[in-house]
């Protein structure tokens, strides 16, 4: 399988790219939990359907000592023990502020309550703006169909640089 366009090839795309991912450095440098964030773009990278982004963020998280068990059973989050409260409350926030088109609400309060129990201010601004680039990663990656498999932990560090 090839993607149908190699974002990196293009100019444009190329710089639009080394800019997105620059813009990961602010959501990497706030205390929102390393493993937090991996979870929560394995989980909205798997409802969009992204192989691409679910290979890497699977690969990222493992390499930084998550769990088997754990990465196994995100897309069961809601059935599984293996998530603090505060790990479910973002899943949930990921879900919902990914699935949009689903609710004209968007993030339910309840949720958004919950966020805010485990959450500080500067830790859900960094939940809200990866929810946002997640899912804005995912769309450039489907719509090219890049593949998933190839992807090598501490890739993505690479380009942010």
């Amino acid at each position: 399988m090839e993607a149908r366009f190699n974002l990196f090839d293009n100019e444009i795309s190329a710089k639009f790219g080394k800019r997105f991912a620059g813009a990961s450095l602010v959501i990497d440098q706030s205390e929102l939990p390393k493993a937090t964030r991996e979870l929560v773009s394995l989980r909205a990278s798997q409802i969009n359907g992204c192989g691409f982004c679910v290979d890497m963020h699977t690969k990222e998280a493992a390499a930084a000592g998550e769990t088997p068990v754990r990465l196994n059973l995100v897309a069961a989050w809601r059935e599984a023990t293996v998530f603090t409260d505060a790990e479910r409350a973002a899943l949930a926030f990921a879900e919902e502020g990914t699935r949009l088109a689903d609710t004209h609400h968007g993030v339910s309060d309840e949720t958004w309550a919950h966020v805010r129990k485990h959450y500080d201010d500067n830790q859900l601004a960094a939940l809200i703006s990866l929810v946002a680039l997640i899912n804005a990663a995912n769309r450039f990656n489907v719509i090219v169909r890049n593949p998933a498999g190839s992807y090598t932990a501490g890739l993505a560090a690479s380009l942010k640089s």
